[in-house]
C-alpha cells in the first residue's frame, strides 16, 4: 500500500544525484530497504536517528556520521522507517519524505506522517515496487521528468501517428531530449513512418520479458536513434502484446531521463495501455471534424477519461458543415488543442521517406512547435 499527502519531488542539491537517506533501527526493515535500493541501483545512506547538520549540537546523530552525503536535508530523498519517526519529529520539513511500515491496520501511521511531514506513507511489502521506481527516480533521474503526451485517434485513420510523429520530430529539432513510443502493436510501426524500420536497436517483444527497473540510460541507448529521436517501435514478429508490468517499467525509465517522450496509442485500452495512460502528462485526442468522427470520438474519450485527467481534443479539417474546432471540443466537452493542419505534400514527402514535421516551416511544425511551448510554460518551464 502507498499513500500520497504531497506530489512535489524532493530538492537536489546544486544538480548533484546521490543516494537515498534511511532512517531507522529496525534491522528486518533495514534489510528490505537495502534490497530495494540495490534493486533500484542505489547506495543508501543509513542512521538510526536524525543525522547531524555540521555545527549542529550532536545530540541526535544515532548510527551517522554527520556532514555524509549532505544529510537530512540534501539527500534527494528521505526513507524514515516507522519505529523512528518518533526520533525525526523535530527534524527541517522538506520534500521527499516517505514514511515505511508494515502494519496494514496501523492508523496512527497517518499521525506520524503529518508530525515528521512526511509526502508519503508506504507499506511493504504491497508498495515494494513504487519505492524502487522512487529511489531509482531520484537516484538516475537528469532532474525534471520528461513531459509525456499521448496521442490517440477519434476512430481509425484520424491521423493520431502523424500527429504523434511530428510532436516528437518538431521536439528533438528544438533541442529536447526525446523518445517516441509506438504503443499499437497494430498499426503498422512508427520506425516505417520516420523511415528506420530496418535501423538497429531494440524493440518492444525485447522488453516483454521485463519485471522489475529498466535503466534509463540502458533504455535510450538500446532503441533506434532516427531524425535525432529515439524510437521504441514493433518489430514484424508475432508478438502482439507486452505484460503491464513491463510496460510501467519501460515508460518510467524513458520519464526518467527527461525531455519528452510522444507515446501514441491504439483506441482499445488493453492493460498495458491503461499503464501508459496512467503516466501521461497530457493526452490528444486527433479528431476529423465530421459527425461520425465526433460520436465515435466520444466514446473514446470517456474510455480514457477514466485514466487520464488531461485530455484534449486536436481537431482536423476539412469541416463538414455546421463544424468548425470550438463546435467539436464542445460536442466532446474537452479543452480544445487546436487545429492540426493539413500539409500539403505529405503523403509524398512520407513516401520519399521524410516523416511528418520534418519541414520545420510547414504548418504541422509549426501546430507541434506551439504546442510544445505552450505545454512547458503549463508545466512549469523547459524540461
Amino acid at each position: 500500500m502507498a499513500g500520497n499527502i504531497t506530489h512535489d519531488p524532493p530538492p537536489t542539491a546544486g544538480g548533484r544525484r546521490g543516494g537515498p537517506l534511511i532512517v531507522t533501527e529496525d534491522t528486518e526493515l533495514l534489510d528490505d530497504l537495502l534490497r530495494l535500493c540495490a534493486a533500484a541501483g542505489a547506495t543508501p545512506e543509513v542512521h538510526h536517528s536524525l543525522p547531524a547538520v555540521p555545527g549542529a549540537s550532536a545530540g541526535g546523530t544515532g548510527g551517522g556520521t554527520s556532514g555524509q552525503l549532505g544529510g537530512w536535508e540534501a539527500a534527494p530523498l528521505v526513507i524514515v522507517g516507522d519505529d523512528a519517526a518518533r526520533r525525526v519529529r523535530g527534524a527541517a520539513r522538506r520534500r521527499g519524505v516517505v514514511l515505511v511500515g508494515r502494519d496494514q491496520d496501523d492508523s496512527g501511521v497517518w499521525q506520524r506522517a503529518v508530525e515528521i511531514g512526511a509526502d508519503h506513507v508506504l507499506v511493504l511489502p504491497d508498495g515494494e515496487q513504487w519505492l524502487v521506481d522512487r529511489i531509482a527516480d531520484v537516484t538516475e533521474g537528469v532532474g525534471r521528468p520528461a513531459l509525456t503526451v499521448g496521442v490517440i485517434g477519434g476512430r481509425g485513420g484520424a491521423g493520431a501517428s502523424t500527429l504523434a510523429c511530428a510532436l516528437a520530430v518538431t521536439s528533438a529539432r528544438e533541442g529536447m531530449r526525446s523518445l517516441l513510443v509506438d504503443a499499437d502493436p497494430l498499426g503498422g510501426g512508427l520506425d516505417v513512418l520516420l523511415g528506420g524500420e530496418t535501423a538497429d536497436g531494440l524493440r518492444w517483444p525485447a522488453f516483454a520479458a521485463s519485471r522489475g527497473r529498466v535503466g534509463g540510460g540502458a533504455l535510450e541507448e538500446s532503441l533506434p536513434e532516427l531524425h535525432a529521436l529515439r524510437v521504441l517501435s514493433w518489430d514484424r514478429g508475432d508478438c502482439v502484446a507486452v505484460p503491464a508490468q513491463a510496460v510501467r517499467a519501460v515508460l518510467a525509465a524513458a520519464r526518467r531521463r527527461g525531455g519528452t517522450v510522444v507515446v501514441d496509442l491504439p483506441r482499445r485500452i488493453d492493460d498495458g495501455v491503461a499503464e501508459v495512460l496512467a503516466q501521461l502528462d497530457v493526452g490528444l485526442l486527433v479528431v476529423p471534424a465530421e459527425l461520425r468522427a465526433v460520436a465515435a470520438a466520444g466514446r473514446v474519450a470517456t474510455a480514457v477519461g477514466m485514466v487520464l485527467r488531461d485530455l484534449r481534443v486536436a481537431v482536423r479539417g476539412p469541416y463538414a458543415s455546421g463544424l468548425d474546432d470550438r463546435e467539436v471540443a464542445r460536442l466532446l466537452g474537452l479543452p480544445l488543442a487546436g487545429e492540426v493542419p493539413v500539409e500539403s505534400g505529405l503523403l509524398r514527402a512520407t513516401e520519399s521517406r521524410r516523416p511528418p514535421g520534418t519541414s520545420a516551416r510547414g504548418p504541422l511544425a509549426r501546430f507541434c512547435r506551439e504546442f510544445w511551448d505552450r505545454a512547458l510554460v503549463e508545466t512549469g518551464g523547459a524540461v
